[in-house]
């Protein structure tokens, strides 16, 4: 699959997918006893607290959405992206998210910068229904040019409730949620394409900066009701970089026809014309209008869309897992 336009623009996936298995080897090689319930390549690391109870943990951060927030002298919306980006993967094994510690890494402390973040981050933990009782501002004039904020959550889960994908079964329809818009992934790529364009300019119907900067969406609250109802919830994805093939971290030897897709905003086709993107490439890179996918059994279909589409109108199924490659 394509990833020129993304490498053009400064990020290569290749290279981050090769160090991390660099780390994770590395990782692995540690004498320690181990709690961790083993997952294939999920979201979320699960340990066990006891016979019963996990711990699930992620981490995660903003990335170059900064620089736009940056750019606009904005910043009371990037804490809510920093929240999202945390509690959607934890939710992806079936845990209640329950907490977050915040990171922020400043070239110089700015009160009224802080302030709006903080605004943010408690928006975020209002919508994700978590706390964040602490974290950590470290002062990097040496490393850092001008701020990066991340975030690790931790949640609960009964071991005997985790959502790992084992059961998902072809035929099993996938319900797609929308995305709020680009959420926080792909933008080295969407403003180096969108660059000659003023973040004024209301082509779209708003500001585009505005429309860039708009918060990820949250999918605790409507993913925690799913999970406590009587539909069989099969498999969760966040879709994040990587768009729908995430999905493909449930279960490997099985594949997933999308024959329903979500309605794509038109951000994102701005983006694939001016950057001259592949259309392949758009979809492995963002989200493409749909931000959270939940597998369901295919006898709970209906009662599933109900139930979601009393949070996010336009749900839909936009596919089904089918058999993988031999």
């Amino acid at each position: 699959m394509s990833r020129d336009a993304y490498s053009r623009a400064g990020v290569d996936q290749g290279a981050a997918e090769e160090a991390v298995a660099g780390l994770v080897r590395a990782l692995a090689s540690a004498n320690v006893p181990s709690r961790q319930v083993q997952l294939p390549g999920h979201y979320a690391s699960v340990i066990r607290l006891d016979a019963r109870t996990g711990i699930a943990l992620s981490t995660d951060g903003v990335g170059t959405k900064l620089l736009l927030a940056e750019q606009l002298g904005r910043y009371d919306t990037v804490g809510i992206d920093c929240v999202a980006m945390n509690v959607n993967d934890v939710i992806c094994v079936g845990a209640e998210p329950l907490a977050m510690l915040d990171y922020l890494a400043v070239e110089k402390a700015d009160p009224q910068m802080g302030e709006q973040i903080g605004t943010g981050l408690a928006r975020g933990a209002e919508l994700a229904g978590i706390e964040i009782p602490g974290g950590e501002l470290a002062q990097l004039g040496e490393l850092v040019r001008g701020f990066d904020l991340a975030g690790a959550c931790f949640g609960v889960v009964e071991l005997d409730a985790i959502v790992d994908g084992s059961t998902v079964e072809a035929g099993d329809p996938v319900i797609g949620l929308p995305s709020s818009g680009l959420h926080s992934n792909g933008f080295t790529l969407a403003r180096r394409a969108l660059d000659g364009i003023p973040l004024d300019d209301e082509r779209l119907g708003r500001p585009l900066g505005e429309i860039l900067l708009e918060p990820t969406e949250i999918y605790v609250r409507p993913v925690l009701e799913l999970l406590r109802s009587q539909v069989d919830v099969r498999g969760l994805a966040h879709i994040t970089s990587g768009g729908l093939g995430n999905l493909t971290r449930l279960r490997n030897d099985l594949d997933y026809d999308f024959d329903q897709p979500l309605d794509v905003p038109p951000v994102f086709e701005l983006i694939e014309e001016l950057g001259e993107v592949s259309v392949e490439e758009m979809h492995e890179v963002f989200n493409m209008g749909c931000g959270f996918c939940c597998v369901v059994a295919a006898g709970d279909e209906a009662a599933a869309l109900e139930l979601l589409r009393s949070h996010y109108p336009a749900t839909q199924r936009i596919g089904r897992a089918v058999p993988g490659p031999s």
